[in-house]
């Protein structure tokens, strides 16, 4: 060997000599699965080839909505009670919103997400690409058309809220009379269950009549004007059944400006406002989803699933709705029984 050469034989002995130890490094930190342990000092490690962050994204629709807020606040509380870091954002239904936030999610080397997401086809490419990183996605509140991709899809069984809903309904207005529903956001899974639910129980009885059936996209303002317009065209209406409780205190707000009275109104999710409505005999009944007991599943799943790989549970999981009246109203507050 020239003595020329001799240095740079050495410079690249020595380039390879590191190049070898990165990778042993590297292999040794993925090999095997790392059991989190969350810490407030954010020290957790999760299985894969990245050491994760002791913080659990939570990311949901506007927090203007009480059920998300509630939701939201349910997660961040059972995070925060098991010894995690938290971050809580809306992605406000903007598929393009809740990439960006998964992005900063995956950046930040979160240990998990707990995601409502914006839409069962628009939010597949985001939930896999937090999987891809190697982040467990946990789904509440609504699905996403595919399988495999999240870790769990926690939601209320939207077809038993909707057929208790829709007899309570039947029901009030004594199995006859012309009805209006109101649906929600056609891109979320939710809104179609619901309906196809209610249709299930009204179309059994057949002197109850449709007379109109528009989407309000889950919002109040929406619904108020959607309302108003169908009150124009058809106002020998006895009864108004939406796929929320927002949209349905925009149908009573509508009623009330026509002067109607009377109108039986049935509504979804089992809001504070809806159950005053309730109470104070504008509204008939609602089907109460437990937004925080579905959060509170997903982030002691999140955590099992960190600690040993594993949720123990099947994907797709249902809680059941609970019908709330004028009889039992009393015993439900911010989405959860009380008493």
């Amino acid at each position: 060997m020239s003595p020329l050469r001799a240095p740079a034989f050495r410079a690249t002995a020595a380039a390879l000599l590191c190049a070898m130890t990165l990778t042993v490094s590297a292999c040794s930190s993925s090999s095997g699965s790392s059991k989190a342990s969350p810490s407030a000092s954010g020290s957790g490690q999760q299985s894969g080839s990245h050491a994760k962050s002791n913080l659990i994204a939570i990311i949901t629709p506007s927090p203007d909505n009480p059920f998300f807020k509630a939701e939201a606040d349910a997660a961040k509380q059972k995070a925060e009670s098991l010894g995690y870091q938290t971050s809580v954002a809306s992605h406000d239904d903007d598929p393009n919103k809740q990439s960006e936030l998964i992005d900063a999610a995956i950046s930040r080397k979160a240990a998990a997400i707990i995601l409502d997401n914006a839409g069962a086809d628009a939010s597949i490419g985001a939930v896999q690409k937090a999987t891809d990183a190697g982040i467990p996605v946990f789904l509440i509140d609504r699905e996403i058309n595919k399988l495999g991709v999240a870790k769990a899809q926690i939601v209320s069984n939207n077809s038993q809220g909707a057929q208790i809903a829709a007899q309570a309904f039947v029901t009030a207005m004594k199995e006859k009379g012309n009805y209006v529903e109101l649906t929600g956001k056609e891109s979320d899974t939710n809104a179609g269950v619901r309906s196809k639910g209610y249709g299930d129980v009204i179309s059994q009885y057949p002197d109850m009549k449709k007379v109109a059936q528009q989407t309000a996209n889950w919002d109040q303002q929406e619904a108020f004007t959607k309302m108003e317009t169908i009150l124009q065209k058809n106002s020998n209406i006895q009864g108004v059944i939406a796929g929320n409780d927002t949209m349905a205190l925009g149908a009573v707000a509508a009623l009330k400006s026509a002067h109607k009275t009377g109108v039986v109104v049935v509504g979804f999710d089992g809001s504070p406002d809806a159950i005053a409505q309730i109470k104070a005999g504008t509204m008939v009944a609602t089907a109460l989803q437990p937004a925080a007991l579905g959060a509170q599943t997903a982030v002691a799943q999140a955590d099992k699933f960190i600690k040993t790989g594993s949720t123990g549970q099947p994907e797709k999981q249902t809680i059941d709705c609970v019908l709330v009246n004028k009889d039992n109203a009393d015993k439900f507050n911010n989405f959860a029984q009380i008493s």
